[in-house]
């Protein structure tokens, strides 16, 4: 299946797409680089704001702003059209070192925004990764849900919202669990091994869930997509034409296309590369809507 190449981003590292219908244009983010980005299915053009700090994850708001995982914690954006960009501090998280990041993270279904923790660099091997919900009105430190990852990343959320995804994409563990998720209260309970990713390609890296709920990953280091039914099966891969690629998002007018960002290392000098690129794949199947951020929980 033939990967389109939509954005020659060549982010360092690109990550959190998220499809935003009402702008017909997906927005998402560079890390080391601190860098928001929106790409206009419409035209074709690229807007990009600069961030005070590493940027991580995104979700976005009603009034068209955003709540981002950043180095420090969680903080509001405001991007404008002549490439200012307004930032305020919301939460913030003591980390376990001084030497970490908030990683991947998205809105459950409800809206209550979720964001993992690393050291930054994962060479450290250090399992001093958390998981932090942020919800409206807090201020922080926020207190971690769950503990003991190195790399937290593959946040996902079933269709009804009631299993949350969760993996550690590092080369050590490389496994995806998932979790009883209490939709009232915002609690992941009965951790259970989902996917053991040492048995196929890649590493687990950022993912999406569809609308038949089945659970797509991106396998870092094997340039592939796997889908994944609800009972941990392996429905079928495919391929983009970077070793990198990092987060999937289903976009478009019919949550149809499979968006998928990726990783162009530092060392990656070929001027034809295609590494640190956004793409867009058909894969058969309709994703689910991006929920806002829900300032009533």
């Amino acid at each position: 299946m033939h990967a389109e190449l939509i954005v020659d981003a060549r982010n360092a590292v690109g990550e959190s797409p998220v499809w935003v219908a009402v702008e017909n244009a997906l927005y998402w983010v560079d890390i080391p680089n601190g860098g928001l980005q929106r790409w206009s299915a419409d035209t074709g053009h690229v807007h990009a704001w600069k961030t005070p700090q590493m940027l991580a994850c995104i979700a976005r708001q009603s009034d068209g702003s955003w709540v981002a995982g950043m180095e420090s914690g969680f903080f509001r954006l405001q991007p404008h059209s002549d490439g200012s960009l307004d930032s305020e501090p919301l939460a913030h998280v003591d980390h376990a070192r001084a030497d970490m990041r908030l990683n991947d993270g998205r809105c459950d279904r409800q809206g209550r925004f979720w964001a993992g923790s690393m050291v930054l660099n994962m060479g450290a091997n250090a399992a001093n990764g958390s998981l932090y919900r942020y919800s409206a009105g807090q201020t922080g430190p926020l207190e971690a849900r769950l503990g003991g990852f190195i790399v937290p990343n593959g946040l996902g959320f079933s269709p009804d919202g009631r299993t949350l995804y969760l993996s550690d994409s590092h080369p050590l563990v490389r496994q995806i669990w998932a979790f009883d998720y209490d939709i009232d209260t915002g609690t992941p309970t009965n951790r259970r091994l989902f996917v053991d990713m040492n048995q196929y390609e890649g590493r687990p890296d950022g993912a999406a869930v569809d609308a038949e709920g089945c659970y797509w990953i991106c396998a870092n280091d094997a340039g592939l997509i796997h889908r994944f039914t609800p009972d941990g099966r392996l429905d079928r891969s495919l391929a983009v034409p970077v070793k990198k690629p990092t987060m999937c998002a289903f976009g478009g007018s019919r949550l149809d296309t499979l968006f998928v960002t990726s990783i162009r290392p530092g060392d990656d000098q070929d001027p034809q590369s295609l590494a640190g690129g956004v793409f867009a794949l058909n894969p058969g199947v309709q994703g689910l809507p991006e929920p806002l951020f829900n300032h009533s929980l």
